[in-house]
């Protein structure tokens, strides 16, 4: 909604949002708008979208999950959060714990009917804790991940998501060791709040279409982190991390990051910098250790490993997808979700993938099949203000430079081309000759 600022209602008379295509607004006024749309509400709308719902089947073709139980008490909730809790029929004792955050405009049935995380929760035996904010707390249902009061350990929607988590473990029994947390976009810019606000509560996390922790601070600070993005160097992340928790010496949760190739609303460099945060906290290189693809889609993975030679932060890159969570509808074992909403998008099951990598699938599926340890070559072709806008490069002086060789690419402008060749994930080379 580009007529209303975070945390307070749309005034009376306001004029609907527009439902044209979205993207970077670079002048004046509409530059403006476009901070106030991207961080309230259409942070999740993307190009070619509003805050309504496309139309699509009716509302009995969609797949529907059971309803979600609602907790009322758990506890002090200085954010003003609703709980919703999904617990399988057959709930084993000191069950594990998936927190999951949704995204703008959206509410924790959404996000559960379409996700496909309780699929998981009753084929392995977990409970979801869903929270849901509401339009008292951001006009669009965004988490307020860019507002201090909302962000700092012990305060707001973070202090809120904390006691929801205790209340689990008294309520149900559930396993304090293994409390993990999930979501997209706000959600998943929120997912990183609780992994540095809370560290010794989660023991991993999950990131999708999301922002590093530290990255925004207001409305307009937050939009710049959205795209083009924020380029600060890892052990600047690091500290970041470091300071939501000072004393905190560890262990450090463990990170997965989900992001499509295509996101304009949540540019892909988010996912390098949200790398480089987390390799930096515990204390890894940014170089992949092993890479694979997986999913019927040939989603590239980068792993970052322990000296125990565990994989401590993953970047999972979708191809050919813009702003939303992965899924991929079916029956299959290593499918899930639905699409009969926005932001959901037919590709592959990250619940699926993000539930093995928490550790909650029992250990039963075969690894995915490794890679030399270079990742696989993707060639981009653009001009220079679409190589940094995508976070392939990096502009200094007026002048821009490919992330990771530092390789100068002209002057910041739309009138200059180059190719790119990203090998391994993150480092980028000129290639305008030499790419297949």
């Amino acid at each position: 909604m580009p007529y209303v600022m975070p945390s307070h209602p749309a005034p009376p008379g306001a004029p609907p949002p527009r439902t044209g295509r979205g993207g970077l607004r670079s002048r004046g006024a509409r530059r403006l708008a476009a901070v106030v749309a991207l961080v309230t509400g259409a942070a999740l709308a993307g190009p070619g979208t509003a805050a309504a719902a496309p139309a699509g089947p009716p509302a009995a073709e969609v797949r529907t999950a059971a309803a979600l139980e609602r907790v009322t008490a758990f506890g002090a909730n200085p954010g003003n959060l609703n709980m919703y809790v999904h617990r399988p029929p057959a709930l084993p004792a000191n069950a594990p714990v998936v927190v999951a955050l949704h995204g703008c405009t959206q509410s924790a049935q959404v996000y559960s009917d379409n996700s496909g995380l309780d699929t998981f929760a009753d084929r392995h035996g977990f409970i979801v804790v869903y929270a849901e904010t509401t339009t008292a707390n951001n006009a669009n249902k965004c988490f307020n991940w860019f507002q201090p009061g909302d962000t700092r350990r012990g305060q707001g929607e973070a202090a809120s998501i904390r006691q929801m988590v205790a209340h689990a473990a008294t309520a149900y029994g559930s396993d304090v060791g293994r409390v993990h947390v999930t979501g997209l976009s706000a959600g998943g810019a929120m997912t990183s709040v609780m992994l540095a606000a809370y560290p010794e509560v989660f023991a991993a996390g999950a990131v999708v279409a999301g922002i590093p922790y530290g990255c925004g601070v207001d409305v307009v600070s937050a939009f710049g982190c959205m795209s083009p993005g924020k380029d600060r160097t890892p052990a600047a992340w690091a500290q970041a991390v470091r300071d939501a928790h000072p004393g905190f010496t560890g262990p450090w949760p463990r990170v997965a990051i989900w992001h499509g190739d295509n996101d304009p609303t949540v540019v892909p460099r988010n996912a390098d910098e949200l790398r480089d945060q987390w390799t930096a906290v515990h204390g890894l290189g940014q170089s992949p250790d092993r890479t694979s693809t997986v999913g019927p889609n040939s989603t590239r993975r980068s792993e970052y490993l322990s000296a125990g030679g565990g994989s401590v932060v993953e970047v999972n890159r979708v191809p050919g997808i813009a702003h939303g969570t992965p899924v991929d509808p079916g029956s299959g074992g290593e499918q899930c979700g639905a699409t009969g909403t926005q932001h959901f998008i037919d590709s592959i099951c990250s619940s699926y993938w993000i539930t093995r990598f928490f550790g909650l699938d029992g250990g039963t599926a075969p690894e995915p099949p490794v890679d030399p340890p270079t990742e696989p070559t993707a060639c981009w072709t653009a001009d220079n203000y679409e190589h940094v806008r995508a976070g392939r490069a990096t502009t200094t002086g007026g002048y821009v430079y490919a992330k990771g060789s530092g390789q100068q690419l002209g002057l910041y402008t739309t009138f200059v081309t180059h190719t790119l060749k990203e090998s391994p994930a993150g480092h980028y080379v000129l290639a305008d000759d030499t790419c297949p």
